[in-house]
């Protein structure tokens, strides 16, 4: 399975290379340099806008990808598909027993890419050096809250501590920066927002406000009940002086702004109110090996079957190709003719 050879600005093959040769390029000029790659649909907290108090059925482990199979794909795509960026996510990325191995084949390819991690930062404190000493650059911790009760509500789990010991340890292995994603609910947590921005500035975090996405395991999204970008800025305007921060944005989803004055920053990703689909340079690896070209895709692309089949590196690296070729020019929340992917978050990964 081969495709015709693509332009690509960062990945440019040798005159008279062979087709399928070259990096991933979809029809809209856009080219994927960082890869997604989520480990377990399995996770130790119940977030109330990812799943329900109960959980979900998780993935059969036959269909999981083995550990060596998530450090063959992500070989191929650094060394023939230009990924210059791996983020692993979950679910709940730490359940991996393989873990720390998983980080050391990414982290040991050449050219050697940027390698981080998403989790919720329960299991952290005990496995931060491990991961340091596997060459982990950086981590982003998802806290919606610091207020202990709250943080119950919304996880269904009274494991506050165990996730701010995370936090410090991830910064004393030097995993740094570490950033805090946080995500906003109308009526639960919005008072959150300064003093999760409080608790950042004073530990040197960064932090980062998430708009909630339509990826609930439960369908109950709408964009009325959402807290917009528009709402978190008015919130942290009313105690921080903000000035938007004129360092170039790039493929980057957050916008920035500096806090009195810099140099800390606060970002807010408003993935449906300001979306920014036209840079994205994303690609993304399911933890059962499906592709997704993009975060709400209803299609997904079928890397484990051919390479249990014996498909070459090559043959995965044109199917992967292909996948990126058919990406939309946006995910279209706002269009009525949108449809929430099958998956929820937990599933897709991060």
């Amino acid at each position: 399975m081969t495709s015709s050879p693509l332009p690509d600005p960062r990945v440019r093959p040798a005159v008279g290379s062979a087709p399928g040769t070259g990096g991933l390029v979809d029809r809209h000029g856009r080219v994927a340099t960082d890869l997604r790659v989520s480990l377990t649909d399995r996770c130790n907290l119940r977030c109330t806008y990812c799943m329900p108090p109960e959980g979900l059925d998780w993935l059969p482990k036959v269909e999981v990808l083995t550990d060596d199979e998530i450090a063959r794909l992500v070989r191929i795509g650094v060394e023939q598909l230009g990924i210059r960026e791996v983020r692993f996510t979950g679910g709940e990325p730490l359940l991996r027993p393989g873990l720390v191995g998983i980080v050391a084949a990414a982290t040991a390819l050449h050219p050697r890419p940027e390698v981080s991690l998403t989790t919720n930062a329960i299991g952290l404190a005990r496995v931060a050096p491990a991961l340091a000493d596997a060459g982990l650059d950086r981590i982003n911790c998802s806290l919606d809250t610091v207020d202990p009760a709250r943080f119950k509500q919304l996880t269904h789990r009274d494991r506050l501590d165990d996730v701010l010991a995370g936090l410090a340890a991830a910064q004393a292995a030097g995993l740094t920066p570490v950033k805090v994603n946080a995500v906003l609910l109308r009526g639960i947590n919005e008072v959150d927002a300064v003093p999760l921005l409080d608790f950042c500035l004073e530990r040197g975090y960064e932090l980062r406000f998430i708009e909630q996405m339509p990826l609930d395991a439960h369908h109950a999204w709408t964009r009325g009940e959402m807290v917009t970008a528009e709402d978190i800025l008015e919130r942290l305007s009313a105690a921080h002086a903000l000035t938007p921060d004129t360092e170039a944005r790039g493929s980057a989803p957050a916008e920035r702004w500096l806090v009195d004055g810099g140099p800390a920053t606060v970002g807010v990703i408003a993935s449906v109110t300001r979306s920014f689909c036209g840079s994205c340079d994303r690609t993304r690896l399911t933890a059962d090996g499906q592709v997704r070209n993009c975060l709400f895709a209803r299609e997904e692309s079928d890397l484990r079957t051919p390479m249990r089949e014996g498909a070459s590196d090559e043959e995965l690296a044109d199917r992967w190709r292909i996948a990126t070729l058919g990406k939309l020019p946006g995910h279209g929340i706002d269009d009525p003719s949108f449809l929430q992917p099958a998956r929820p978050m937990s599933a897709i990964g991060g």
